[in-house]
């Protein structure tokens, strides 16, 4: 059996006086799949994937000030929970041609990178800095963490990052955007977070500084899910509404 990014070949071969023809014959239906299912997130199918497409959902948005994560429509659901390992992961990873940088390279390889046991869905919100509120042209990511939750979002899994690379073929070329998770530390101790990115050269898996002093860009884009819990101004409003 041989699998790739998603698909199955299965290939039952009895030893007759052909079956040395039928091994080759496997050999080559598996690599056709394997044909089928690499080359994902290489330049050349990127553009021909944005130029088959009408619209490419793009997190780049007009600047707004966010009030409320009650404000913000789901940018993109993706599913969670697909892969039994990281190896699983990782293959699936290579199988498409996604380049992994050496820092999420390093975030996935640690055992605090762990995968969801089910599977779910996941309804993703991109925010910026700005959005949140800053004016300065860079904030601190641990400000930009607080602000976030403060307003109802929440850190999204890790798992989020590599499952959206594999979900998000139609990134448009010069999108960054930062998975607003928790830190993993890299083999030297550095806290690192995930950033799905298409810099014109193909699709890309990187790390960058995920240390709460980390500078960030105000125009840097940030992935988050929404939190279950009220927000302090939803808890206002229903107390307001609430009869007397």
């Amino acid at each position: 059996m041989g699998r790739t990014a998603g698909k199955e070949a299965r290939c039952y071969v009895a030893r007759s006086p052909g079956w040395h023809r039928s091994v080759t014959l496997c050999t080559l239906c598996i690599l056709l799949f394997a044909s089928e299912a690499r080359a994902q997130c290489t330049a050349q199918d990127v553009l021909q994937n944005q130029l088959r497409l009408k619209k490419i959902p793009s997190a780049s948005i007009p600047q707004i000030l966010v009030k409320s994560a009650a404000d913000i429509p789901v940018w993109k659901t993706i599913t969670v929970g697909t892969f039994k390992d990281t190896f699983a992961l990782r293959n699936a990873l290579d199988a498409a041609g996604c380049n992994i940088g050496d820092l999420a390279g390093q975030i996935l390889a640690r055992p605090a990178f762990t995968l969801s046991v089910r599977k779910t869905s996941v309804e993703l919100f991109a925010v910026s800095a700005a959005e949140l509120g800053f004016k300065t042209d860079t904030v601190l990511l641990a400000s930009i963490y607080a602000r976030a939750q403060l307003l109802g979002f929440e850190l999204a899994a890790a798992e989020v990052g590599p499952q959206l690379r594999l979900q998000y073929f139609d990134q448009p070329i010069g999108e960054f955007l930062t998975i607003g998770m928790e830190p993993i530390r890299t083999w030297n101790g550095e806290r690192a977070i995930i950033t799905v990115a298409n810099g014109g050269a193909g699709l890309v898996l990187i790390g960058q500084d995920g240390s709460a002093d980390a500078q960030i860009s105000v125009v840097s884009r940030f992935l988050f899910v929404r939190s279950k819990k009220a927000t302090p101004a939803e808890e206002q409003e229903a107390e307001a509404l609430a009869p007397r």
